[in-house]
């Protein structure tokens, strides 16, 4: 029988062993998800959000066990881990709160007597998630889909199974039928032909995905052959603007915190940081500083800001971006290497400038503690910089003066665009990207009517 080991990147040590499921599993797991939706659509939102709130209260109980297992099973360093468990609460109880007030019937005036659209749940929605936010991943998809009164079935990352397994207990344990939401265990090498037949089954309703380019690409075309609704959220290489005007020590200071939260392995931290040439120094000076004063070390230290990278292969593939983007020209201003000594995927929070065109740095998502800074002359070569990438998941914009600010980040290609701030997901406003980045949204009223079916209803007391 196949099996699933997850290991602590810090450590390189195991930590746990969890059997692989079979196909018949996969199967009996399905069809649990199928009964526990005709249950819980029958439902109504008040009392599904009870069980919502209940999960949130849970999480709350048991933040440091579960801020433990993110840390130990992915790295990142405990802080940040409980603020993790923190926001997939408040999310939570955002929707048990605001479900009812999202979901109400929409009205429209038409030559019947009464015309409106309702919001109702599709069924089971396969969820494919990531390992670089184990929990809020999970409880950002699964918030608003079980509030609109459908099912999951989760297929989470290998190497955070025990994540998985934490977010299905918490939901049956807040009061929800069994097999709500159902994490399955897959090996590694199994994901693939497993995804594909899950999202041909018919008792599967749609599919929503966390990841890569390439597993949005597959996800995405079977989904498109089996005529099923998806939603894809996928890599980014958001750019960070600096005009002239800019306050540069506070735009530094929000840089460093934002691109190195997690190691830098969030899709929408900055990577690309475009400064106007007559401030540039003053920001790679700034930057230098701040890098180089993060602390490096063990993650279930509470004085840790990085921590290690989730595996070695993932380390591996960040050292040989910065390698190449250094071969082409660019300057190497901190970090640039794993660390030597000891034990972990470590890598050195690093700092490049000068990036030039056609290397690694300017082209392609840098999924690791990597800050490039690439110069500009004018607006308008920061905004061919900006939108000289495949992806357009988010953008920042920092300036004195606001409508400027604004009125070149409306020529930026991305699913959000954030002034004098760092992007951020917010349960209260839509998410998603553009190009590559993916498509459909996800948190706020557009997230929770993405996994339901618009109905349109027209009536009339007497026939026409």
């Amino acid at each position: 029988m196949s099996h699933v080991q997850t290991t602590n990147p810090a450590t390189e040590q195991p930590l746990a062993t969890y059997a692989a499921m079979t196909d018949a599993d996969i199967d009996a797991a399905v069809d649990r998800a199928q009964r526990a939706y005709r249950e819980w659509g029958s439902w109504t939102v008040g009392r599904r959000g009870a069980v919502i709130s209940a999960a949130a209260q849970l999480l709350r109980q048991e933040i440091e066990e579960l801020a433990l297992l993110i840390t130990q099973e992915m790295g990142k360093p405990l802080s940040e881990s409980r603020a993790e468990i923190t926001k997939c609460a408040t999310g939570l109880d955002y929707y048990a709160e605001n479900a009812a007030q999202l979901l109400a019937d929409t009205v429209y005036e038409t030559a019947a007597d009464r015309s409106w659209v309702s919001y109702e749940p599709l069924g089971v929605v396969l969820a494919v998630m990531p390992w670089n936010f184990p929990m809020w991943q999970v409880f950002r998809f699964a918030g608003p889909a079980l509030m609109a009164g459908n099912a999951a079935v989760l297929k989470h990352s290998p190497n955070t199974t025990g994540s998985a397994l934490a977010a299905q207990r918490i939901i049956e344990a807040a009061g929800a039928p069994a097999g709500l939401l159902t994490a399955l265990v897959v090996a590694e090498q199994d994901v693939p032909e497993v995804t594909a037949r899950l999202i041909d089954d018919d008792r599967i309703a749609a599919v929503t995905l966390t990841g890569s380019e390439r597993a949005g690409a597959a996800v995405g075309s079977c989904a498109g052959r089996s005529i099923k609704k998806s939603v894809l959220e996928l890599g980014g290489s958001d750019p960070f603007i600096v005009l002239a005007d800019a306050d540069i020590d506070n735009a530094v200071q929000h840089a460093v915190k934002a691109r190195f939260l997690n190691a830098g392995q969030s899709c929408i931290s900055p990577k690309r940081f475009i400064v106007d040439h007559r401030v540039a120094d003053d920001f790679i000076a700034g930057m230098q500083r701040g890098v180089s004063a993060l602390t490096v070390g063990d993650p279930e230290d509470d004085t840790t800001e990085i921590g290690p990278m989730a595996r070695r292969d993932l380390r591996d593939l960040v050292a040989g971006q910065v390698a190449e983007t250094l071969r082409r020209g660019a300057d190497l201003v901190v970090g640039g290497h794993a660390v030597a000594d000891g034990t972990g995927w470590y890598y050195l929070p690093t700092l490049l400038a000068g990036v030039r065109p056609g290397s690694p740095a300017h082209e392609e998502e840098i999924f690791g503690p990597v800050a490039a800074v690439l110069t500009f002359d004018t607006d308008e070569e920061a905004i061919r910089i900006a939108n000289g990438t495949r992806f357009g998941l988010a953008a920042s914009v920092w300036s004195a003066d606001v409508e400027k600010a604004a009125h070149l980040g409306r020529r930026v290609i991305s699913g959000a665009c954030f002034i004098n701030a760092p992007v951020a997901s917010d349960v209260r406003i839509p998410f998603g990207g553009a190009k590559r980045s993916g498509y459909g949204r996800e948190l706020a009223d557009a997230g929770i009517r993405e996994f339901v079916n618009a109905r349109t209803w027209c009536a009339n007391a007497q026939p026409l």
